[in-house]
């Protein structure tokens, strides 16, 4: 089969090349993939992979869709059958597994990181990790939604308690994760207030579903926010930026407001501001991923119709580097997604 295999770090360790088809363990499925999307973290393996348990080569690659080929071992779902990959295998034994949350699952591993990923021909993928999706969905908005649109959808509903009647700030929105939070935010009813920079991703930002975009390299982000607002600021902010913006970011919170983060594209240091924190009772939430009930619900809003991520470019996967070129644009707007052939 065919795959994008990180060998070695940076630029020139990315290969698209043959290898082995995957041979499956009880309990796992052959997905022959039909596509994948590239995220953040892709860019961080290839170049770092600081932190995160895994060995070389390893095929990359975290999400998808494609279509079963093989089962082993009893399961309800069928050969032929379309499905999506749920980002993790979880060991579904562990305190938090039991509990429902399978990101904090202390045996996780996640596609592309810990283990072979979704950018190749087939994938073998524990059936406890694969939901159907209808053959009617787009296959590369479908193959957009298990990282970024979960990511969002846990710190958007669950994190940020998004109800009707909420204002949100969602900063950089040009970004995957951020861009998903725009529209996860306004499908729970919230008033959108979203920051990027440039006349192309502010009109996409607003046709994305925000009702004010503030282009932060022209007006300051929290005057804008604070008579967006009546001079209350917001109730939650989603800010995957971190060092660059977290200052303004706190300071565009209402008191009690909350900020929610899943990344620190820009540094992950940046100062507490612990007066302000205390004095104000602000609350700083982490969040990674979601869980596979939320992935569920996910699924069910996507196949519903109510949600149509936004997809920037699609390549096919022998064109990974053009896709992984693009992922790094300034000019990107919403996800980059690889096809598994070149037809």
């Amino acid at each position: 089969m065919k795959a994008i295999l990180l060998q070695q770090r940076g630029r020139e360790g990315v290969a698209y090349t043959s290898c082995d088809t995957p041979v499956l363990s009880q309990g796992e499925a052959l997905v022959r993939m039909e596509a994948a999307s590239l995220n953040r973290v892709d860019v961080y393996m290839r170049e770092s992979g600081a932190g995160i348990t895994h060995d070389l080569p390893q095929i990359m690659g975290v999400d998808g869709i494609g279509r079963i080929e093989k089962i082993n071992g009893p399961s309800s779902l069928k050969v032929g059958q379309r499905v999506i990959l749920y980002p993790y295998r979880f060991c579904g034994t562990c305190e938090f597994c039991t509990q429902g949350d399978q990101p904090l699952c202390v045996n996780a591993k996640i596609f592309g990181e810990h283990c072979d990923g979704t950018f190749a021909t087939y994938i073998a993928a524990p059936t406890q990790s694969l939901l159907p999706i209808p053959d009617h969905c787009d296959g590369a908005q479908a193959a957009s939604i298990g990282v970024a649109y979960l990511t969002a959808w846990r710190m958007v509903f669950t994190k940020a308690e998004a109800s009707a009647g909420k204002t949100a700030l969602i900063v950089g929105a040009g970004g995957g994760v951020a861009c998903a939070s725009v529209q996860l935010a306004k499908l729970a009813g919230c008033h959108v207030i979203a920051t990027t920079t440039g006349a192309d991703k502010i009109d996409k930002t607003l046709k994305a579903g925000a009702d004010h975009v503030i282009d932060y390299q022209k007006e300051n982000v929290v005057e804008r926010v604070l008579a967006l607002s009546d001079g209350q600021g917001v109730d939650f902010a989603i800010d995957n930026v971190g060092e660059a913006t977290w200052g303004s970011t706190l300071r565009a919170l209402k008191r009690g407001g909350k900020v929610v983060t899943c990344g620190a594209t820009t540094g992950s240091h940046p100062s507490a501001d612990l007066q302000r924190l205390f004095i104000r009772q602000l609350s700083i939430l982490g969040s990674t991923m979601g869980s596979l009930q939320e992935f569920d619900r996910l699924v069910r809003v996507f196949t519903s119709g109510q949600l149509q991520p936004v997809i920037d470019s699609v390549y096919p996967l022998s064109k990974a580097s053009e896709a992984f070129d693009r992922l790094e644009d300034p000019q990107r707007f919403g996800k980059v997604v690889l096809t598994m052939t070149d037809h």
